[in-house]
């Protein structure tokens, strides 16, 4: 069985007749949820939706309880009759990487196989990758690699074709992210911050394809539990505090305070990449290219005040992302998703773009 973990630059959508386009369904699976969008003609939203897991069938991004998942995605599949599928695979999960190699391009997978385990602490024979190739010289073919653990692929699919619905692609999380909130027309390189329920992707992108990933134990819900125990509340009251005040200083409510633990944490991982991306040399030993904005998108990117705090922080523009720059003009059209929930369906909307790209 073939996964496409695909690091392609994608060709423009319009290549695609309109007939064969948009047909499956991006499917985002977090610990904590189950995102899911199809797109329609003219890129518009045709069927979107969002799940809560209970807790203990993901830990982690590894599937504890896979009876029950399927359960939950069958339900899914015959309530929305969702059959052609992409989805995430977990960034905890996924290695990615550069290489040099003195191979020609034509023979670049067989060279590729045979260095795998260099790079990745997995015997080559257990891990399912594809890769890109980024330079061609006369003496060198440099590519990019994105490899996974061939249980966790074949567990995904599993999970998927148990559930009555077939996996056209399993994709790197931070590519379907990036896919969706980069512009596809700039080469400008970015970060993109995934601060999602559990964790927080920190990924360099640079048009829409991945250079860089790392993932950070902390999400929203760490966020969440210090309000509830600082203000002796309910987790529901503690998201709702979470929401309402954010890092903003409030006079009744100085949820600031409670805040600014765990997301000076979050500050300090991102200006670490942030350092690391500028003062270590590519695989080539080139100077790497200068970041020049921060885009935040996932579910908890929406805390008032993150944005300018983080700004503030790291001396560099950091902005709530727009999910649909590949898709449309939102000064023009009104997507049926609000600003702030769109935030958390970035990766359920990067995959589903994948359609037009790569079909």
């Amino acid at each position: 069985m073939t996964y496409t973990i695909s690091m392609r630059t994608p060709p423009p959508p319009f290549l695609f007749p309109e007939s064969v386009r948009m047909n499956s369904v991006g499917i985002d699976i977090s610990d904590q949820s189950i995102k899911y969008v199809k797109l329609g003609r003219g890129f518009s939203v045709e069927k979107y939706g969002e799940i809560k897991l209970p807790q203990g069938v993901i830990t982690g991004g590894t599937v504890v309880d896979s009876k029950r998942l399927v359960e939950i995605l069958r339900d899914i599949s015959k309530r929305e009759k969702i059959h052609f599928v992409r989805a995430s695979l977990p960034e905890e999960h996924v290695y990615l990487y550069r290489s040099v190699l003195s191979a020609d391009p034509a023979h670049a997978r067989e060279a590729i196989e045979i260095s795998l385990e260099e790079h990745i602490p997995l015997p080559a024979t257990e891990i399912v990758f594809d890769f890109e190739i980024v330079e061609v010289t006369e003496k060198n073919t440099t590519v990019q690699v994105s490899a996974v653990s061939s249980n966790i692929a074949e567990n995904y699919s599993k999970i998927f074709i148990d559930a009555g619905m077939v996996p056209v692609a399993l994709e790197l999380e931070a590519e379907a992210v990036a896919r969706a909130v980069s512009d596809q027309n700039k080469n400008e390189v970015s970060m993109v911050i995934d601060f999602g329920g559990t964790r927080t992707g920190i990924s360099v992108v640079c048009g829409t394809s991945v250079l860089f990933t790392s993932t950070i134990p902390l999400g929203g819900s760490t966020l969440t539990d210090l309000i509830a125990k600082d203000f002796k509340v309910s987790i529901e009251e503690a998201e709702n505090l979470k929401r309402a005040y954010g890092l903003v200083r409030n006079s009744e409510k100085d949820v600031f305070s409670t805040l600014l633990s765990g997301v000076s944490v979050l500050r300090d991982e991102i200006n670490k990449n942030f350092i690391y991306w500028h003062t270590h040399p590519d695989e080539t030993g080139k100077e790497r290219p200068k970041i020049s904005s921060i885009y935040l998108s996932g579910g908890d990117s929406n805390l008032k005040g993150l944005p300018e705090y983080l700004s503030a922080s790291l001396k560099v523009e950091v902005k709530c992302a727009n999910v649909w720059v590949n898709m449309f003009d939102i000064n023009k059209n009104v997507p049926v998703i609000s600003f702030a929930d769109s935030l958390g369906y970035a990766t359920a909307i990067g995959l589903a773009l994948g359609e037009s790209y790569y079909e």
